[in-house]
């Protein structure tokens, strides 16, 4: 007898079900395996989870449709990661295991497996740890096989891939696995360089992502489930991989949005790694420029220790950091030029004079991604679905940026007025500015359009939009950070957080020295982190502050949308944990509504678990509008 997960989105039916074996199945049906089984009238996919001699169902049985593959691909822990995650994100076992495993691949499967790599011939020394207060005693606990739990904040210039690089192959060379998770394919493919010069070849680890196709995916896939590959890095999905014997989970840049997964039940990459480490008993290592509040938490609770530079050594390696604040820029008579104040124009003059490129950061690509009536101001919005126009280009027609419909004859519906006005500037905008204000110095940008990985040591302006900054050898002769009150005044819970984390990002890249202009008042708290290079103080005010107002991390928050009747009537069967707190409702989308239920983190699990069971028992009554339930969302205002 097999107990199968069968694919099915339905919540009432997150169970395993009992199926019989037919007795030319009995030796490849083993757990781990894809099935097909008949459910609900259909054949439909399965992963047989375990074997047992008889079942707990009374009623009659129905045999294995077909054994699709022997190829074990689901191993026992990831199946206990799968279900503890489902159960944190009010999910089912199968769309966590959707996310997991990807789709069979049978020429790949059916390949022969590669040939066992050489020993590593690289060297795994470490000697750059040493910066870091504890960053030596991390390796040696790595190295002996313990299982310590950091949160790493990289110095300024710091080569982070080829520090986690280290701590991969250091658990490797102690007998373990190790697991390395990153936000985009740009630090993919640095992390990936890294451990080929680490390791001194391939063969030993392999780089999971969507970007690298089915087949081949699959391929890499086998290599860590069969246990060729050891060491495992990947983008958000990688964080289930079937790593053999782990003893290292990693990630890098907790605080991007990329590793929020955007597919039910929406889970976040650092949690579930964190999820590894305390399942497998493994190390943890939470790095980054800046530092979460979540990061935070995990340090001052004693679940994490903190691995930082002294003030001495940041000194010698961070940028010199200026401030330019709205009121000084308005009487700025040298501020018309590419609307930079005139310590900025300075230090990128400086910077291009000796012969050093100069980093520009603009919160938005495009040229003028939104506009306004030249006469009163108010913003321009299309006439047909009332979306933000933008200008294209200098010579451009004015377009609605949600229906894409041109809007020549735009009239202000307040003034009457057609002049329009920059609201926002783009990249391009920046660029086109800054090439007039710096005659002779090339202007490349970088951004959605097209992102540039390097840039030369030579006089150049480099336009870029956050995360698509390119490395500079040598590092920046200058970075300057404009538009800043763009993230400032975003109405977002992570809106400060995002701002400094953004601005570390691009400061991080500068020259030891350097000057890094941001064009926002002193005073503020995340320029006041940025300017003491110190984002363990803006993170802990942070949590702080979350604390004294319950939100997560420091408490669990579940946002439920869909339309007024699903959402009351989801409310209405969910049996919330004593103390839940619902808030709301606030409009949504099309006709939707969103409200919010508010716990502690000690009742997290169980706010999850009754959302799930009034899912289900929607589900049963077959609800015509579903509700999307999400568990400590990114976007919670």
């Amino acid at each position: 007898m097999a107990r199968v997960c069968v694919d099915s989105p339905l919540p009432h039916l997150d169970r395993p079900f009992d199926y019989l074996v037919p007795a030319e199945a009995a030796g490849t049906a083993r757990p781990g395996t894809r099935v097909k089984v008949r459910f609900g009238g259909q054949v439909v996919d399965g992963f047989v989870l375990e074997r047992a001699a008889q079942s707990d169902h009374d009623g009659r049985l129905s045999f294995l449709d077909k054994v699709v593959s022997p190829e074990r691909v689901l191993t026992p822990e990831v199946a206990r990661l799968a279900r503890e995650i489902a159960d944190r994100y009010a999910g089912t076992l199968s769309d966590v295991l959707r996310l997991a495993i990807p789709p069979r691949h049978a020429r790949a499967e059916a390949e022969p497996p590669p040939a066992e790599p050489p020993p590593p011939s690289g060297s795994t020394a470490g000697a750059a740890w040493e910066r870091y207060t504890a960053g030596a005693a991390l390796l040696r606990a790595l190295a002996d096989d313990r299982a310590p739990r950091a949160v790493w904040t990289a110095l300024p210039g710091e080569d982070w891939p080829a520090r986690l690089a280290e701590a991969a192959a250091t658990s490797l060379a102690a007998g373990r696995g190790a697991l390395v998770v990153v936000a985009d394919a740009r630090d993919l493919e640095r992390l990936d360089a890294a451990l080929l010069r680490v390791l001194g070849g391939p063969g030993h680890h392999v780089a999971l992502s969507a970007a690298i196709g089915p087949a081949e995916r699959y391929r890499r896939f086998l290599a860590a489930a069969r246990g060729t590959a050891r060491i495992v890095i990947g983008t958000r999905a990688a964080a289930f991989a079937p790593v053999a014997g782990l003893g290292l989970v990693a990630i890098w840049d907790d605080g991007d949005d990329l590793h929020s997964e955007q597919r039910a039940p929406y889970p976040h990459a650092r949690q579930v790694l964190l999820a590894r480490a305390e399942q497998e008993h493994c190390a943890a290592i939470v790095g980054g420029f800046g530092r979460t509040a979540e990061a935070q938490q995990l340090v001052e609770t004693g679940w994490a220790i903190e691995v930082g530079a002294t003030r001495e050594e940041l000194r010698r390696a961070m940028p010199r950091v200026l401030t330019v604040g709205e009121h000084e820029r308005a009487r700025d008579p040298e501020a018309a030029a590419a609307r930079l104040p005139s310590v900025a124009w300075r230090a990128a003059r400086e910077a291009l004079t000796g012969g050093r490129p100069v980093l520009i950061q603009v919160p938005r690509r495009g040229y003028l991604p939104a506009v306004a009536c030249a006469d009163c101001y108010t913003p321009a919005r299309c006439s047909h679905c009332s979306g933000p126009l933008a200008l294209p280009a200098a010579d451009g027609v004015p377009a609605c940026r949600w229906c894409g419909r041109p809007a020549a004859g735009h009239a202000c519906p307040e003034c009457g007025g057609r002049r329009l006005r920059a609201a926002v500037v783009g990249a391009r905008r920046t660029a086109e500015e800054l090439a007039r204000a710096f005659p002779g110095a090339p202007v490349r940008t970088s951004g959605r359009d097209g992102i540039l990985t390097t840039v030369p040591h030579e006089a150049t302006l480099v336009v870029s939009t956050p995360g698509a900054e390119p490395l500079a050898e040598g590092g920046y002769g200058a970075v300057l950070l404009l538009d800043t009150w763009a993230f400032l005044t975003r109405a977002d819970l992570r809106g400060t957080e995002e701002a400094l984390r953004r601005w570390f990002t691009a400061a991080a890249l500068a020259r030891p020295g350097a000057p890094v202009v941001v064009v926002a008042d002193g005073g503020l708290a995340a320029v006041q982190a940025l300017l003491r290079f110190d984002p363990a103080w803006l993170a802990a005010r942070e949590l702080a502050d979350r604390r004294e107002l319950g939100f997560p991390p420091a408490a669990r928050i579940a946002a439920l949308t869909g339309t007024p009747a699903a959402v009351a009537e989801l409310l209405a069967l969910a049996e919330l944990p004593p103390g839940a707190e619902v808030l709301g409702p606030v409009p949504a989308a099309e006709g939707q509504e969103r409200m919010l239920v508010r716990t502690s983190r000690a009742a997290g699990k169980a706010l999850a678990l009754s959302l799930k069971a009034a899912a289900g028992a929607r589900s049963v009554r077959k609800a015509a509008d579903p509700v999307k339930i999400q568990v400590d969302p990114l976007d919670l205002l």
